[in-house]
Formats: structure tokens, sequence, C-alpha cells
């Protein structure tokens, strides 16, 4: 039985923690969610770490933040290990149920896709973000 997540502000790719920064600074509330795969190129200490540097920044925007494990689930066991509980990873991965329990155990959720995000990478991505976040009922998910 898959358990869906509660609704979730609108998402952005973020890269770093200036975009992390960029997408709270709107002070809407937002997603934020790695790129895809970002476990295993960047690891589940960084983004925590880089999560939580962007909301000191920002105390007052509400934000949820989820890491894409891809198809990696000993990357999403380390990211549980290292207190990340909300998560994307691919349900073709035997441990899905297992990480899956294991994350809500911790009060979060593994998805098994990302949800449709605005990539603060993307060269239009910033000028973007206030119109992505103003049009969150348009959002799958969020109503």
């Amino acid at each position: 039985m898959i358990v869906h997540p509660p609704p979730l502000p609108p998402a952005v790719i973020v890269h770093g923690l200036a975009d992390a920064r960029t997408a709270l600074a709107v002070g809407m509330p937002v997603t934020l969610l790695s790129a895809p795969g970002a476990a295993a190129f960047a690891g589940c200490l960084w983004w925590r770490e880089m999560v939580t540097a962007a909301r000191a920044a920002c105390p007052a925007t509400g934000a949820t933040d989820i890491l894409d494990c891809a198809d990696a689930p000993g990357l999403a066991m380390a990211a549980l290990r290292g207190g990340v509980c909300r998560l994307v990873l691919s349900t073709a991965v035997p441990a899905w149920g297992p990480v899956r329990r294991l994350a809500e155990a911790q009060g979060g959720f593994v998805l098994a896709d990302a949800p449709p995000a605005l990539d603060l990478g993307a060269v239009d991505g910033a000028f973007r973000l206030r119109a992505w976040l103003n049009a969150a009922d348009s959002h799958p998910g969020n109503r």
C-alpha cells in the first residue's frame, strides 16, 4: 500500500545554497527538491546542511525538502540515518517498501516520482519563480 504524502507546496529544483535561498527569499511556501539523483553525486549530508543553512537565512518561509535518491536504496537508507526523511526513490527497487516504512516512522515519506518542479538551474528559472509559486492551485496534489 502506497501512503501519499500531505499536499506539498510547489516544488523548485535547487542545485545549491544560492538556489535554495532564492526560492525561500520569495517568502511563499515552497518544496525544495534536489536535482534528479542528487543523493549519488552530492550526498545526503550536503543536502541536509544546505537546507539547514537556507532555512536559517529565511526562517519565516515555510519549506519542505525532498532529496532524490533515484534508484539507489542504499543512499536512501543513508539519508534516513542522516536525518533526511523526505525522499524520491524508484519503486523498481526491491527495498522501496522498507525504505518507505522507515521514512514514515521518522515522520517523512518516499515518493515514487519527483513532483512537477521549476528548475532554478534553467536560464529563466529565477525569473519564473514567483509566477510558479503563485500558481500553486494549478499544481497537481496541492488541492
